[in-house]
C-alpha cells in the first residue's frame, strides 16, 4: 500500500510542477463564470487578439451566442470575422505551414486550455511578458521561458522589464530567480484595467473549456438540496418504523 501511494504521488507532483511553469508563482485569476457581462467582453478580446493564431475548434459560434445571450446580429457583427455561418467552429484561417514558419511551431488550440493548464496559469502567463533582446520577437515570459508567442496585448499593458536575483544552493551553484517587473512604457490601460481585461479573457476560456459548467453547478446544487430534504424525511420515517420494534 505504501509503495502504491509513493508511486501515485510521484506521478502527480511532476505534473503539478510543470503546470506551474518552471516554478513561477501563479497569481489568482479570481474570475467568475456567472458574470454574464464579463463573458462577452472576454469573447471580444479573444476574437480580436487571440483567434488569429489560436483556434477553438470544439466550439461553435452559435453556441457561444446562445450561452452569452447575444443576438445573431451581435454575433455576426462582433465575433464572426473569419466565418460565414453561425454553425461553424471557431477556427483560424492561418495555414499550418505559415504558422510553423513564423513561430517555429503551430499555435495550439485553446479549447481546453483552462482545463489542462488552469485559469491561474493563463492569468499569470498573459500578464508576465517582458522585454528580452535575445528572443526573436523581443519578448520573453517568466511562466514559459523562451515562449515563441508575441506579446499580443502589449498595446494595452505596455512594456515591462523583469528583474531577477541570484541565490546559491547548498552546493554553491548560482541560480537566477524572478524578483519583480518594472513598467518602462505604459500602455493604454492602467494596471488594474489590464488585469480586468485578462480576467475577462480567462473567464471566456474557462467557459469554452466546459460550456455547461455553470448549468451543471446549478443542477448539482438542486440535487444536493433534494437529497438534504429527502434525508430529513427518510430520517423521521426510519424513526417511526423503528419505534414499534423497540
Amino acid at each position: 500500500m505504501k509503495k502504491l501511494l509513493i508511486f501515485t504521488l510521484a506521478l502527480i507532483f511532476p505534473v503539478l510542477g510543470a503546470a506551474a511553469g518552471d516554478g513561477a508563482a501563479l497569481d489568482l485569476a479570481g474570475n467568475n463564470l456567472a458574470n454574464l457581462k464579463s463573458l462577452p467582453r472576454g469573447a471580444k478580446y479573444y476574437v480580436n487578439y487571440c483567434l488569429g493564431c489560436h483556434s477553438l475548434k470544439y466550439v461553435r459560434y452559435d453556441r457561444v451566442g446562445r450561452d452569452l445571450s447575444l443576438t445573431e446580429t451581435q454575433l455576426m457583427d462582433n465575433l464572426m470575422f473569419t466565418a460565414e455561418k453561425p454553425s461553424q467552429m471557431m477556427v483560424i484561417a492561418m495555414p499550418v505551414d505559415d504558422a510553423e514558419r513564423w513561430f517555429g511551431r503551430a499555435p495550439p488550440d485553446l479549447s481546453l486550455a483552462a482545463r489542462s493548464r488552469g485559469v491561474d496559469w493563463i492569468y499569470t502567463y498573459m500578464r508576465s511578458f517582458y522585454l528580452d533582446d535575445t528572443r526573436p520577437l523581443g519578448v520573453n515570459n517568466i511562466v514559459i521561458p523562451g515562449a515563441s508567442m508575441p506579446h499580443v496585448l502589449a498595446e494595452m499593458q505596455g512594456y515591462q522589464i523583469a528583474h531577477f536575483k541570484e541565490w546559491e544552493d547548498e552546493e554553491g551553484n548560482t541560480h537566477e530567480q524572478f524578483d519583480r517587473f518594472e513598467l518602462i512604457k505604459p500602455g493604454k490601460l492602467s494596471a488594474a484595467e489590464f488585469d480586468m481585461l485578462v480576467r475577462d479573457l480567462v473567464n471566456f476560456l474557462e467557459y469554452v473549456s466546459e460550456p455547461v459548467q455553470v448549468k451543471r453547478q446549478h443542477i448539482g446544487i438542486g440535487v444536493l438540496a433534494f437529497l438534504l430534504v429527502f434525508f430529513i424525511f427518510a430520517f423521521f420515517l426510519k424513526r417511526e418504523y423503528w419505534r414499534d420494534i423497540h
